[in-house]
Order: C-alpha cells, then sequence, then structure tokens
C-alpha cells in the first residue's frame, strides 16, 4: 500500500512537472513562430566561404558611427582589424582608429587611473562605466556586448540582418509595452533597442549605396567576423585535411589490393 502511494505522488509530480513545462515553453514557441528571419547569400557561406574586406570596413564604419554607442565589443582587440583575414586596414589605419578610443586603465605614481588614447594592442572599450550605468542608459534594458554575438544567436548573420531590418509598425490589435519596439525577427516581436539606423544615416567612402539594406548587410557581415576571425584559415585548413584523407584513403585501397592480390578469396 505504501509503495502504491508513493508511485501515486511521484506519478503527481511528473504530472505537475510536466504540464509546467508546457505552459513555460508554450509562449517561447509561441513568440518564435511570430519571428520572420531573412536570409542573405553570404560570401563567408559553404567550405570555401572567404569575407569581403570592402563590406568588412564598411560593416566597421557602421559599428563605430552607430552600434558602438551603446554595444561593447570587448573580446575584439583593435589591432585584429588589420590582420590577414579581416578587414585588413593598414598599420596606420589601426593605430589612428584605436587612437580615437579613450582608454581609462593605467595608473599614475599616485595610483588614480589615468585616461590616454588607445593602443592597437587595446580591446575596444566598452561605451559604459558598467552594467548599472548601461541600464539606465537604455531604459533598463542591458545592451548585448557585440564580440561573439553572431554565432550567439540562432541564425548567425541572418540574425543580426533580420533584426536591424525587422522594424515596422505594430498590428493594430497588438499592445506594446512601455518603451518597447515592434520588430518582426525578435521573440515577441517587442524589443527595447529603437531602430538603430536609417537610410542616409553613415557615409560611404567607397560609393556603395548607403541605405538600410546594406548597412544591415555590412554590419552583420563584419559581426560575423568579430565572432569567427580565423574562418578563411579555417576553411583553408579543412581543404588540405580533406585533400589529405581522399589520397590517404587511395593509398591504402591500393596497398590493400597490392597485399592481397595472391591470396584466394
Amino acid at each position: 500500500m505504501r509503495n502504491f502511494q508513493m508511485k501515486r505522488v511521484t506519478l503527481a509530480a511528473l504530472t505537475a512537472i510536466f504540464a509546467t513545462g508546457l505552459v513555460s515553453i508554450s509562449p517561447a514557441r509561441a513568440a518564435e513562430a511570430e519571428t520572420e528571419m531573412k536570409h542573405v547569400d553570404w560570401t563567408f557561406d559553404g567550405p570555401f566561404g572567404h569575407f569581403d574586406r570592402a563590406q568588412l570596413q564598411r560593416g566597421f564604419k557602421v559599428y563605430q558611427e552607430v552600434c558602438s554607442a551603446c554595444h561593447s565589443m570587448n573580446l575584439v582587440a583593435i589591432r585584429t582589424l588589420g590582420q590577414e583575414g579581416g578587414p585588413e586596414f593598414t598599420e596606420a589605419e589601426v593605430k589612428a582608429i584605436a587612437a580615437t578610443y579613450t582608454i581609462s586603465k593605467d595608473i599614475d605614481e599616485n595610483g588614480d587611473v589615468i585616461d590616454r588614447p588607445g593602443k592597437p594592442s587595446d580591446h575596444f572599450p566598452a561605451p559604459f562605466a558598467n552594467e548599472n550605468a548601461a541600464r539606465a542608459s537604455n531604459g533598463g534594458a542591458l545592451p548585448p556586448d557585440f564580440s561573439v554575438l553572431a554565432k550567439a544567436r540562432h541564425g548567425n548573420a541572418d540574425y543580426i540582418y533580420s533584426i536591424v531590418t525587422g522594424y515596422e509598425e505594430p498590428p493594430a490589435d497588438m499592445t506594446m509595452r512601455t518603451g518597447m519596439h515592434y520588430n518582426t525577427a525578435f521573440h515577441g516581436n517587442q524589443i527595447a533597442m529603437a531602430q538603430p539606423i536609417d537610410d542616409g544615416a553613415v557615409t560611404y567612402d567607397d560609393g556603395t549605396e548607403e541605405t538600410l539594406d546594406q548597412y544591415a548587410q555590412d554590419v552583420a557581415a563584419f559581426l560575423y567576423w568579430t565572432a569567427e576571425p580565423k574562418l578563411e584559415a579555417r576553411n583553408r585548413t579543412g581543404f588540405k585535411v580533406i585533400l589529405f584523407l581522399i589520397l590517404f584513403a587511395g593509398l591504402l585501397y591500393f596497398t590493400k589490393k597490392k597485399l592481397w592480390r595472391d591470396v584466394e578469396h
């Protein structure tokens, strides 16, 4: 009898957990079903993918002039802007870019923190002193760090492109929370970030069209590079490994044929 009661209690607990799971999961699935993920034919897709240097440089300009006001890239060193497989700015350009930032981490002889111009060895500084300052400036929302955002979100670069181009007027029957903005790509369709950029907001020096769609593609490509800076080298290594395995398999096959050719099967 005692075992029977324990089984009933266990079954009731499992039923409650399962029911709770359904309750908590269903809204998430419903929100996910409402999102609209757009796809772009990126140059870096596939095993032979590569980055467009001009696009990465344009994407960095969009980040620097628009996104960096709220979003940090704490894991990215400024010097990587000049590395092979990236934007490939010249050494002088990288130094000039670094000098536009103010770094507050050196200590003087009195133990006080002093400001200095940035150096290529520095990482991109955060726009806010701490998390509380970031939330206070953004209505309580914490802007995510951009270092690896493109790999941390489902859809990767497509996700970023979809978010930037996904702002619309909310449906008439939808109640928007205070301070939120309607976005077709964001889960739940309500996002704290206002539309960050529009046509003509950033001037391109290479004559590329200055449209919202182009800005979104360029910054998404740049942020994918920050998350995968060794993509081209990895693709080249992968191709060499596959080629070696094919040749090695061929050698093994012919070796096997030679060793066993005089043996009856």
